[in-house]
């Protein structure tokens, strides 16, 4: 009797060990949560030790006008390998939490990304999304400039599909399938729309227009690439500086950027006063583009206080079931249709708020 005892008192102090061990592992997750929000208009911003910093937008060379109310841009903390650690406990409070998002590790990032990289690609999509946020906030305002979306490089997987041995870096896109290309959501669209399919590019290689078609190629996320690094240059007439801490990263900005300029550039507020908050990418023709963690936005917006959330069309039906109390939220797919929303909120146009459809159920 006395052995079977400390066979079992063993046994269960194994087990007890190897239940803490688990516990410390990391798990192979990355979490989205609900992030904090940054008022694109605000005169004065705070950084994170509450200190007064430079305001997010500065416009030269165009008259600007006092702003009111808030156009806040949306972030997600983002946990998981390979910038940081989501260990066991905390990927099993993100199950319960209704807040909280858990994705295959796999899916988000190919084997091997490095968390530098990451840094560098989120960096690079923040620069990106400013310039396009700019182009779409001179192009609502009837304000010409010159653009043109070009070829850096190729990912791995575009060479092994034989991307590269197509195009080539430095070509000029000009149009995809017959449609004018001005930005990167427009040329994503049309990949997507090939469907796997070779997509038919017109480009501008040195002197000489020339057609292509690119292979295309589908991954883990259901969409379909071609697995080009592209590049935009952009000749403004008007100078401006966007502003914003080095730990925000992404492309999902854009669409808020745009409109804080607007505001910034209209002599009438396009807020009223009212509490905005939103997300969503630009193209320089001012559409608007999907984002990732619009669940957690939502929520994050809510809790800062916003009353009212723009939204990307596309990104509406995955807020079936996860609208939050004290929140208005409206898709728009272009930055014409945000600036018809805001203003409609403003004066109160029931009409064509009615008329709207609704982002979510």
């Amino acid at each position: 009797m006395g052995l079977r005892r400390t066979v079992q008192f063993a046994g269960g102090s194994v087990a007890l060990v190897g239940g803490v061990v688990a516990l410390a592992l990391p798990a192979p997750y990355i979490s989205e949560s609900p992030g904090p929000i940054f008022n694109t208009t605000a005169d004065v911003q705070h950084d994170e030790n509450g200190e007064e910093t430079e305001p997010i937008i500065e416009v030269d060379g165009a008259e600007t006008y006092p702003t009111e109310g808030t156009l806040a841009l949306t972030t997600v903390y983002v946990n998981g390998a390979p910038t940081s650690t989501l260990f066991v406990p905390d990927a099993v409070r993100g199950w319960f939490s209704p807040t909280v998002d858990l994705t295959p590790h796999e899916l988000v990032y190919p084997s091997g990304t490095t968390a530098e990289e990451v840094r560098e690609r989120n960096t690079a999509a923040m620069t990106s999304s400013q310039d396009l946020a700019f182009a779409a906030a001179l192009d609502q305002q009837g304000i010409e400039f010159g653009v043109e979306l070009f070829v850096e490089g190729f990912t791995p997987e575009a060479e092994e599909a034989g991307v590269g041995e197509q195009l080539q870096p430095g070509d000029r896109v000009l149009a995809a399938d017959g449609e004018q290309i001005t930005g990167i959501e427009g040329l994503r669209s049309a990949v997507n729309e090939a469907a796997g399919e070779p997509v038919r590019l017109t480009v501008l290689r040195g002197d000489e227009e020339i057609g292509i078609d690119v292979p295309t190629y589908q991954e883990a996320d259901g969409d379909y690439y071609m697995g080009t690094l592209m590049g935009t240059d952009f000749d403004f007439p008007v100078e401006g500086e966007l502003r914003l801490s080095e730990n925000v990263g992404g492309p999902s900005a854009g669409l808020m950027f745009a409109l804080g300029i607007i505001d910034t550039m209209s002599e009438d507020s396009l807020t009223g006063g009212e509490s905005w908050a939103g997300t969503g990418t630009v193209d320089p023709d001012g559409t608007v583009g999907p984002i990732g963690g619009i669940p957690q936005k939502i929520v994050g917006a809510r809790d800062a206080g916003a009353e009212h959330f723009l939204a990307p069309r596309e990104n509406c039906d995955e807020l079936n079931g996860r609208l939050v109390s004290g929140l208005d939220v409206y898709g728009v797919e272009t930055v014409d249709e945000a600036v018809e929303v805001l203003e409609a909120v403003r004066d109160d146009d029931q009409d064509f708020l009615r008329q709207s459809e609704p982002c979510g159920r």
